[in-house]
C-alpha cells in the first residue's frame, strides 16, 4: 500500500506544526523546510483545516497552528480524510467485476490486514511522532540545537 502525496504532505505539515507548538507558522516556511510546492501545501492545509486538524489565522501576523492538541490527532484519522479510498483489490469497491467475489476468501484476509493497519495507526498520535522535538527542529531548520 502506498500513500498519496496529499497524505504525505498532510503528515509533514502536522509534524512541522507539532514541532513548533505555541508559534504560528506559514505555508511558505513549511514549504521551504521540506522543499515542496507552496501551491500544493495550500490545498493540503485547506483540507486539514476543514477537518479541524489545522487552524488558520488570517491577516497581518497570521499563520497556521494545530487545530487540536497533538496528543488527540491520531494518524489513522488523518489518513482517513486524505486518502481517496482503501480498495486494496477490486472487490472492495462497488463496481467489482471479479468472477469469484462471492466465494473468494482473499478479500477477508485483506480486510483483516487493512483493519490491523488502521489499528496500529490509530494507536499513534502526532505527539508520539514529534516526541523527538529537538532533533526534528534541528533538521527542519538546518541548525544544531
Amino acid at each position: 500500500m502506498r500513500l498519496t502525496v496529499l497524505s504525505d504532505y498532510s503528515l509533514r505539515v502536522l509534524m512541522y506544526l507539532g514541532a513548533f507548538p505555541g508559534r504560528l507558522s506559514t505555508i511558505q516556511e513549511i514549504a521551504e523546510a521540506y522543499s515542496i510546492s507552496e501551491n500544493h501545501l495550500m490545498k493540503v492545509v485547506h483540507r486539514l483545516g476543514q477537518h479541524g486538524f489545522v487552524e488558520t489565522i488570517r491577516g497581518r501576523g497570521g499563520g497556521l497552528r494545530l487545530g487540536k492538541p497533538a496528543d488527540s490527532i491520531r494518524l489513522g484519522d488523518v489518513l482517513r480524510i486524505t486518502e481517496e479510498d482503501f480498495y486494496l483489490v477490486e472487490c472492495f469497491g462497488t463496481e467489482g467485476s471479479c468472477q469469484i467475489t462471492e466465494v473468494c476468501r482473499l478479500k477477508h484476509a485483506l480486510q483483516q490486514a487493512l483493519a490491523s493497519y488502521f489499528k496500529v495507526l490509530d494507536a499513534w498520535t502526532l505527539a508520539d511522532i514529534v516526541a523527538n522535538r529537538r532533533a526534528l527542529i534541528s533538521e527542519l531548520e538546518g541548525i544544531d540545537q
